[in-house]
């Protein structure tokens, strides 16, 4: 049986700083250090995140504490906020993606210019919440194209996209904004490592019997590589650990295809690639 790993699966460029920074600063610092909601979505991460002495808060919880390093996640949160916990006094450490920075400052300067901001993505994830916290005026986040025509025709809108969306659907939705005559500019924002991981999972599920994809539940990117395998492959499945693969048989079946989102750790993506390759 063959097995084919993807190239691209794994920690990208921005979970990987974020998590080495994160543990750089808790060993350098005496107080407390906390991560304003979870630096990364995987649970694996988080745990040993929390082993080291970082520990996940929420916005309410935060609300309680007096003083600390407070980190700010890989998904970035909005304008306000950040200035708040630098108001209340925190030592705040800014570890969003330099991909998710650049989109703050894009809507920031044309929100402040007078322009509409068009997000698309999923407007109850984290990074989204965070963009548009940083738009100075109107924004709409589309996650299909029925919200397009909600969007008015007064103002040049900005087009941008949540780093991790779907690069097809980001495209298909931009067709769909041109045909309606907005005065638009669009910049596409879904980062290089997120559209080279859904081309390279698409390719590989379009040639094995089963794929498998890694990742934490709460990891967008990583749902995201799971529709598009499952379009591709009937037989995919999406696990957390190795622990999840004992309930799955994959005989009999001549190749079985492995990739994995943003931040899922090497570690666990080696151990599911033995374990595939030791029940052959």
């Amino acid at each position: 049986m063959e097995v084919i790993l993807a190239k691209t699966a794994g920690f990208c460029f921005g979970v990987d700083r974020a998590v080495r920074q994160a543990v750089e600063e808790a060993a350098k610092t005496d107080g407390p250090v906390y991560t304003y909601g979870p630096l990364v979505h995987n649970e694996e991460v988080i745990k040993d995140l929390e082993s080291k002495g970082i520990r996940t808060v929420s916005a309410e919880e935060l609300e309680k504490l007096d003083g600390g390093t407070v980190i700010i996640r890989a998904h970035g949160i909005p304008k306000a906020e950040q200035e708040e916990l630098e108001e209340r006094g925190f030592r705040v450490v800014d570890l969003t993606c330099p991909f998710v920075k650049r989109i703050h400052k894009i809507v920031k300067e044309a929100s402040e210019a007078g322009d509409t901001i068009v997000i698309t993505g999923n407007k109850d994830h984290p990074e989204v919440k965070g963009i548009v916290g940083w738009c100075a005026g109107p924004a709409y986040v589309l996650d299909d194209e029925s919200g397009i025509a909600q969007i008015p025709q007064d103002a040049p809108i900005t087009v941008v996209s949540q780093t991790t969306f779907n690069a097809k659907k980001f495209k298909e939705l931009v067709e769909k904004i041109s045909e309606r005559s907005y005065n638009k500019h669009v910049v596409n924002t879904i980062c290089n490592a997120t559209q080279e991981r859904q081309t390279e999972a698409s390719a590989i599920a379009e040639r094995a019997d089963v794929m498998i994809v890694i990742g934490g539940r709460q990891s967008s990117n990583t749902q995201k590589l799971y529709d598009i395998c499952r379009s591709a492959c009937h037989r995919t499945y999406y696990i957390q650990t190795p622990e999840d693969l004992t309930t799955l048989s994959f005989a009999p079946v001549s190749s079985v295809g492995i990739t994995a989102g943003a931040s899922t750790p090497n570690n666990i993506i080696q151990e599911v690639y033995t374990h595939v390759r030791g029940n052959q």
